[in-house]
């Protein structure tokens, strides 16, 4: 016995039954992963809230420590990581100053450039933050066996890559 249709599966049914002459197969991919996104934001935000932060914010801090040490990179390259605005950034950047976790500092090859860089009160909470960020990704794909993560990651990065992402 087959499990019902979920809501997706439902919507794609009743565009068959009023327009049997559309292929709605990208819809159920689409579909499924629009709403899979929906529920993952909601499910990873609460993490970076209990910190006091947004994803954003989140997003800035881990960039900077994935850097390396000494954790620093110019408002370009976070932006490049972050994939937002340079203003996006700036936003980040400025709340991040208020609260310690980041400093501005003047580059050395170039004073009219600036390097943002992680405070050790930001070096800590971004270790801290990432260690139960991983752990609740590990619980959301927790359904999934390893083959299919691994199966899923790869399609993922090859349609990815099939729109230039």
């Amino acid at each position: 016995m087959s499990n019902p249709p979920d809501h997706v599966g439902r919507i794609q049914q009743q565009w068959a039954d009023e327009r049997p002459d559309l292929d709605t197969s990208p819809m159920g991919i689409i579909g499924r992963l629009h709403r899979l996104s929906e529920v993952l934001l909601a499910e990873l935000r609460p993490v970076f809230a209990a910190a006091g932060l947004s994803d954003g914010d989140f997003d800035v801090l881990a960039s900077l420590r994935r850097a390396g040490d000494p954790y620093e990179l110019t408002p370009g390259q976070l932006a490049a990581t972050t994939m937002v605005t340079s203003g996006a950034v700036t936003k980040r950047v400025d709340r991040l100053i208020s609260a310690g976790l980041v400093d501005r500092a003047v580059c050395a090859d170039d004073a009219r450039s600036r390097l943002i860089r992680l405070t050790s009160g930001g070096l800590v909470l971004v270790d801290d933050l990432v260690g139960k960020h991983v752990a609740n990704e590990h619980r959301l794909v927790a359904g999934l066996s390893d083959m299919e993560r691994t199966r899923l990651a790869h399609l993922l990065e090859s349609w990815g890559r099939t729109l230039d992402l």
